[in-house]
């Protein structure tokens, strides 16, 4: 992996936008949204994959043609596996639908055949991504039940087996790619104990990986104090490289034409940082500042995510409405916001 700082965006939604009629401008014009990051200092896209989303977006199709699109504009690509067939995150991380009734000693087998056949695509027509997420948000686990690992399924056979099957993606991914970076996220940005917690359990079981990923968004995961005192601890105990992998600010906190949004409030914002353009910008150069502060050569990056979910329909594949319209790097209409444009000037 190329030490480059990672300016990252996560770009997952932008096929489903386009084809429902979303564009983007700069300087006036109409452009390809990747172009736009690409000019504005973008240099890594990230995209999640799920085994069979309902809506029919971010499946293996879908990714193979992003992909290409990504390494024909020469940037560091990073796949995100959910292994789910929709959102894995700390509240949700269910099987999908067509390994629900496996045994455990099949379900391990199957997350090492799936990574395997993906990446192995990817890199049949040239597209494979230089780093890979085993699993999003993982903290609580994944694949539920069987690799749970919260509450009363916080014990040691329960981690064993969470671990075991993070270890068949990883061996998988390594089989097609020896070389591929491996980040294991959590969402703990803001939180030192449940982070330390998590990576000495990673430690203690034998899971070899590269990157520690966290999202880190302030009105669930504390202050950029709270960040960099994790970004220093981790460092110094894990010796790993470290990837704020999600992140977004507000830059208004009007939701637009009677929609709802999950950041609507002044008590949910970070002190010294109003919901406006410039605030919005300013957020995002401390947040970059504090990574290479606070982790040195070892911080290596941040993504932005869904930087360019503007609303361009009401309902989406996922089965919901947009309620991140005001946390993008484009306005309502997919114009370029000053945020973005000043990463230009920053190395």
């Amino acid at each position: 992996m190329t030490k480059t700082f990672i300016k990252g965006m996560d770009m997952s939604f932008l096929d489903e936008i386009e084809m429902s009629g979303g564009k983007y401008e700069e300087n006036g014009q109409s452009a390809d949204a990747l172009q736009i990051m690409k000019n504005n200092g973008v240099n890594a896209i990230r995209l999640r994959i799920w085994n069979d989303p309902v809506g029919g977006f971010c499946n293996l199709e879908r990714t193979l043609l992003m992909a290409k699109r990504i390494k024909a504009l020469d940037m560091h690509f990073l796949l995100d596996f959910h292994y789910s067939d929709k959102w894995a995150d700390p509240a949700n991380q269910w099987k999908p639908k067509a390994w629900e009734h496996l045994s455990f000693d099949v379900l391990n087998d199957e997350v090492f055949n799936y990574t395997y056949f993906v990446l192995s695509e990817l890199k049949g027509q040239g597209t494979l991504p230089d780093m890979v997420q085993i699993g999003n948000e993982i903290t609580p686990g994944m694949l539920w039940n069987d690799g749970k690992v919260d509450g009363e399924f916080d014990t040691e056979e329960q981690w064993v087996k969470f671990t075991t099957l993070v270890k068949s993606g990883i061996v998988a991914a390594k089989a097609v790619a020896p070389l591929i970076n491996i980040m294991i996220h959590i969402d703990r940005g803001g939180d030192l104990a449940a982070s330390r917690r998590f990576f000495e359990k990673f430690a203690q079981h034998g899971v070899k990986y590269d990157t520690i990923g966290l999202s880190f968004y302030p009105w669930w995961h504390g202050s950029l104090d709270d960040l960099n005192n994790n970004l220093q601890e981790l460092t110094s105990t894990f010796g790993k490289d470290i990837n704020v992998v999600e992140t977004a600010y507000p830059w208004t906190l009007d939701a637009s034409e009677g929609r709802s949004c999950i950041v609507d409030k002044e008590e949910q914002l970070h002190a010294g940082y109003p919901a406006t353009v410039q605030g919005q910008a300013d957020y995002l150069l401390d947040l970059i500042g504090i990574i290479k502060k606070a982790a040195g050569d070892r911080g290596v990056g941040f993504y932005w995510w869904e930087p360019a979910w503007i609303p361009s329909k009401e309902e989406w594949s996922v089965g919901h409405a947009n309620n991140w319209l005001n946390l993008t790097l484009f306005d309502h209409e997919g114009r370029v916001q000053p945020a973005l444009e000043a990463l230009q000037s920053n190395t």
